[in-house]
């Protein structure tokens, strides 16, 4: 566990986005941590292919550098692949992962050289989702109220990064990466991709991502993108039915990322690692063309009133409280303080909890 404060800092940084396929909300919080060192992106029509969404979640150590510049570019080493124009989008994935490496490792300043960063992609395109992953961040979807795995966390003690990490020369020691880094895949990190003798591929720690694929039926219910500050607490299955059933109580989905990272943030920095970590949630809630509120009856909620609908009315007499809904658009995108924000049609809003 890395260095932390006196008391954690609960602001966050929340943004809501939406057209008629997706209701995206994100939020992150540096909690007990001295540094915010996550980024995120979501963007719902890439610039390159306005038929694709895009969500990420970078979750960096030893510095927020490599998090930063991945916030801010991955997404386009990706589409400007020639793989990707030809269907290939799992390759173009696997490679554009490796060409961010390859930039920063050349082009990149000392800072970007030495930090590292995990990063867990979701792609969307002609209801095919593709999730590639480096690292112990990590994607689940929800399916009929059951949690699905998107992604697979990449740690040391796993048999198959053991047996790459000790052919590249490297040793598995307290469960990390030659006793010091505790995941076995990441962008960055390059102190460990030293070995002239192995590809990108085979060294120590490896940027190369595995991709999953799954179609998207009108079953699925959102997908949700998270931090290991998320899954050190909780387990998919358990942030699954925490998601759901706010949903199911017509919560927007950037509340919803606050009220999972409040609920994972330990109340004693200094306890333990366990809920003193960054926190960066990424909520897509798929609408299949239909309205939030045909979402929540799938999950369980009840269809509002129209009374409802306007406003929800307080038990105090005279007070109406008007509900904002995000903004219905043909594009959006937003990202944590240390990623990337284009600005279109999204409300990012600052929130402070005590």
């Amino acid at each position: 566990m890395g260095q932390t404060l006196s008391e954690p800092v609960t602001t966050k940084d929340s943004a809501c986005c939406a057209n008629a396929a997706y209701r995206v909300g994100s939020s992150c919080m540096q909690g007990w941590r001295v540094e915010m060192e996550d980024a995120h992106t979501h963007i719902l029509a890439l610039p390159e292919d306005p038929q694709a969404a895009f969500f990420a979640v970078y979750d960096g150590h030893g510095g927020a550098a490599v998090a930063k510049f991945a916030g801010k570019h991955l997404h386009k080493f990706v589409t400007k692949r020639p793989e990707y124009r030809d269907n290939g989008v799992e390759v173009a994935l696997k490679r554009a992962f490796l060409d961010f490496d390859r930039e920063m490792l050349h082009n990149g300043s000392v800072g970007e050289q030495s930090a590292g960063s995990t990063a867990v992609v979701v792609l969307i395109r002609e209801r095919r989702l593709y999730c590639a992953n480096a690292g112990d961040s990590r994607a689940i979807a929800c399916v009929s109220g059951m949690v699905q795995a998107l992604s697979m966390d990449h740690k040391p003690n796993d048999e198959a990064e053991t047996k790459r990490i000790l052919a590249g020369g490297g040793w598995v020691e307290f469960n990390r990466v030659n006793g010091n880094l505790a995941l076995s895949r990441a962008l960055g990190d390059f102190v460990y991709k030293k070995n002239l003798l192995k590809s990108p591929e085979e060294q120590i720690v490896t940027a190369n991502p595995d991709v999953e694929i799954r179609d998207i039926t009108e079953d699925w219910e959102f997908v949700l993108l998270a931090c290991d500050g998320i899954w050190d607490v909780m387990t998919s299955s358990e942030v699954c039915h925490f998601v759901r059933r706010r949903i199911c109580e017509g919560q927007e989905p950037q509340s919803i990322c606050e009220d999972l990272m409040n609920h994972c943030l330990s109340p004693d920095g200094h306890a333990s690692g366990v809920g003193g970590d960054n926190m960066t949630v990424i909520l897509v809630c798929l609408l299949h063309n239909k309205s939030y509120e045909d979402l929540v009856v799938r999950c369980g909620g009840k269809r509002k009133t129209p009374v409802e609908s306007v406003g929800d009315i307080k038990e105090q007499p005279g007070v109406l409280k008007v509900v904002s809904p995000c903004p219905q658009g043909s594009a959006g995108t937003s990202a944590s303080r240390l990623g990337m924000g284009l600005g279109l049609r999204d409300l990012p809003r600052k929130n402070s909890n005590s």
